[in-house]
């Protein structure tokens, strides 16, 4: 009788942590849904499950590659190739993030690898901010919508804010702030069971059953994290496309001087506005008066700050990142659109 009688606080305790999870959440969202808009419940579905295909590719080559320098031991590479180069990575992080074709959920994948194998916070932060902004097809397309002064100031303003973000996390960082950047997305392995520094990488780790088993562990553990927590970003952002308009949105931000250009971060900032659909949205805004400050202010802000990625970053680092990201990200915003403005 004691065991049945003890037997129901686990099970309750389970079905609490089920509940709290992101897959609980979604089937939440999917089922309110079904039941107050059935009409509109495919079109919710498909756009999330086309969003998250195509997230996909990046989430298995990414977590292949964690998988495998996991499995060989060559993140102890990775580990030295930051060492005393901190400057320099913040550059070239800030450089090369506007050439990676990358939103700001999909490059989730990556910035996970890249925490989870000890490269710094702040050259990570400086990829981070800067490649959602731009990148070649999406220069293109705002130079034809908006033309070149405005696609190069965007560009412009995604190296920008990467670098002041990278260099911002570093000063934070030598006066003891970030010490433990992730929140859960850590290797499948025990802390302290990894490759020393002096340890060389085994490429074959199909020859080593250890290693073998040390590769699936880690694909399980860091594929099924990031697929959860991308399904929920893209099931809202999803449910922010059907039901919040961003035309709706960005019309309240029109009028000209500095207000709007801080009240077009605010808003722009949990706005579903990918990089192709701004330019032209947009284009037709300012034509009804809304300024190219406050135009350039909510595109940055809601290329680094919409509730998908917020969502997606938010699952991977701790509150103290979070928060440091999300005020980069519109404090850039504001920044750009003033000096864009100005000029």
């Amino acid at each position: 009788m004691a065991e049945l009688s003890q037997n129901p606080k686990p099970f309750a305790r389970g079905a609490i942590d089920l509940i709290k999870t992101p897959w609980a959440l979604i089937v939440a969202l999917l089922v309110a849904v079904a039941a107050f808009d059935p009409g509109n419940w495919v079109a919710v579905v498909t756009f999330a499950a086309k969003a998250l295909a195509h997230t996909g590719q990046y989430i298995l080559f990414a977590v292949l590659l964690l998988s495998y320098l996991k499995a060989t031991g060559a993140e102890v590479m990775v580990a030295r190739a930051f060492e005393g180069r901190e400057t320099r990575m913040i550059l070239l992080a800030a450089l090369f993030g506007g050439l990676a074709p990358f939103c700001s959920c999909e490059v989730i994948p990556f910035i996970a690898g890249l925490l989870a194998l000890g490269a710094p916070l702040s050259a990570v932060m400086a990829f981070w901010l800067s490649s959602p902004l731009i990148d070649p097809p999406t220069l293109l397309i705002t130079a034809g919508a908006l033309g070149w002064p405005f696609a190069i100031g965007k560009a412009v303003a995604a190296v920008a804010l990467g670098l002041f973000g990278g260099f911002a996390v570093r000063l934070l960082m030598r006066r003891g702030a970030f010490a433990q950047p992730l929140r859960e997305y850590k290797p499948a392995g025990c802390c302290g069971c990894g490759p020393k520094q002096d340890d060389k990488p085994y490429w074959k780790f199909w020859q080593v059953p250890e290693r073998r088993a040390r590769f699936r562990s880690e694909f399980l553990h860091n594929g099924l994290f990031l697929l959860k927590w991308l399904a929920l970003a893209y099931v809202l952002e999803a449910l922010l496309v059907n039901y919040v308009p961003a035309d709706l949105i960005a019309r309240a931000v029109g009028g000209q001087g500095v207000a709007p250009i801080v009240i077009a971060a605010l808003v722009g900032m949990p706005a579903y506005l990918n990089s192709y659909v701004a330019p032209p949205l947009l284009a037709g805004l300012m034509e009804q008066g809304m300024s190219a400050g406050a135009a350039m202010s909510f595109m940055v802000a809601g290329a680094v700050s919409s509730i998908p990625a917020m969502a997606a970053v938010w699952s991977l680092v701790r509150p103290r990142v979070f928060a440091t990201y999300l005020g980069l990200g519109v404090s850039g915003a504001i920044v750009a659109g003033i000096l864009f403005q100005m000029l």
